[in-house]
């Protein structure tokens, strides 16, 4: 089972991958871990984008099921093998954004407010987390090119809409890949 979980960040993205991994028993890649360097302040520098293909690409070959979480459409074609499931986190903005500004202040604590640097990273962030279900230019990662990418896939997609809990998540997967 090859398995694809994506929505805008703060969607419940990698807690719904990591439970479903547990449930399941197979193993959670969350494409962050591909897609950013590892550095001291997380986030800040991208991974060179053929560095970053052929890693995931060889750590799913190696793998007879898994479960991919984040967005990776624009990563270029024939990255990734063909998915069984492709699902869709939507949830409304406000409970997106205060689930994000809550993270972010349990992740990096008071320097988010306290210096400089991480203040403006903290406030591009929130930013460019806000434009997604109304897109104004800052995201090219937003509800209508997630629509537009979902309408150009061949394979199963469940769409999960509304503040569920992980639960409720697990159960409506559970049940379109009949468990």
């Amino acid at each position: 089972m090859k398995i694809h979980i994506f929505g805008a960040s703060g969607s419940g993205v990698t807690t719904t991958g990591e439970a479903l991994s547990k449930k399941l028993d197979i193993p959670y890649f969350d494409s962050d871990a591909y897609f950013w360097e590892k550095t001291e302040t997380p986030f800040t520098i991208r991974r060179d984008p053929e560095e970053r293909n052929s890693t995931i690409q060889l750590e799913l070959k190696n793998q007879k099921n898994w479960i991919l979480g984040g967005s990776i459409f624009e990563w270029g074609e024939n990255i990734f093998p063909d998915f069984d499931l492709v699902i869709f986190l939507h949830i409304p903005p406000e409970i997106r954004m205060e689930r994000l500004k809550k993270r972010e202040f349990e992740r990096y604590g008071n320097v988010i407010y306290t210096e400089p640097e991480r203040i403006k990273q903290f406030e591009d962030f929130i930013s460019w987390a806000s434009d997604y279900d109304d897109s104004k230019g800052i995201a090219s990662r937003n509800l209508k090119a997630h629509e537009k990418w979902l309408k150009t896939l061949n394979f199963p997609i469940l769409k999960i809409s509304g503040d569920l809990t992980v639960s409720q998540r697990i159960g409506l997967i559970l049940e379109k890949i009949n468990l």
